[in-house]
């Protein structure tokens, strides 16, 4: 099998894929749902960064847009301007 990550150990790799292969399902949407809120996190962050001044109704607002688009963000959230 080639290498997936360019950082890690062949043998530590092979540790973690055997580990990810042998989690539980309800194991494995844990880490997922893990992973989604860390990526979550990171993006509010980045958007904080981005927008220091801006409330947290359209920080929540420019993330929808970041997940699902411009598009449907204003179908589901209404105008950037609604959202405080």
């Amino acid at each position: 099998m080639e290498s997936l990550f360019t950082d890690t150990h062949p043998q530590m790799e092979a540790l973690q894929i055997q580990l990810w292969r042998q989690a539980s399902p309800t194991r494995k949407m844990t880490m997922l749902a893990q992973l989604n809120a860390a990526a979550r996190t990171l993006a509010l962050t980045g958007l904080r960064d981005q927008y220091p001044h801006a409330d947290e109704a359209e920080l929540r607002f420019k993330l929808a847009v970041l997940l699902l688009g411009d598009e449907l963000a204003r179908q589901v959230y209404g105008d950037a301007a609604d959202a405080k």
